[in-house]
């Protein structure tokens, strides 16, 4: 969780609040964090599928509960473009705005 404090700084400037961009990057970090079993910290550039240890249904999992929490649903065609965990949070914040 440290280190989504120091990579993501929480825009508070005009509701005091932490932005979606960095709740649900931390939201990501702490679904992701039992899957980082190598010494590289995992960063908003970290590949899902080569930098951590998970499987495409693991993946899946992730995706659905980042849905579940956000309220938003993210198209199975937006699902298989994403690679970084950057791209996977800009997915759920651009399918928020959309609601």
């Amino acid at each position: 969780m440290q280190a989504v404090q120091e990579l993501i700084a929480p825009d508070t400037s005009l509701t005091g609040a932490p932005s979606l961009q960095y709740d649900v990057m931390r939201e990501i970090f702490s679904l992701l964090a039992p899957y980082n079993v190598g010494s590289k910290p995992i960063t908003p550039q970290t590949v899902i599928s080569k930098g951590l240890t998970v499987d495409s249904l693991t993946i899946m999992d992730v995706i659905m509960e980042l849905e579940d929490r956000f309220d938003v649903t993210i198209p199975m065609h937006v699902a298989a473009d994403i690679v970084t965990i950057d791209q996977l949070a800009e997915a759920v914040v651009s399918q928020r705005a959309k609601r």
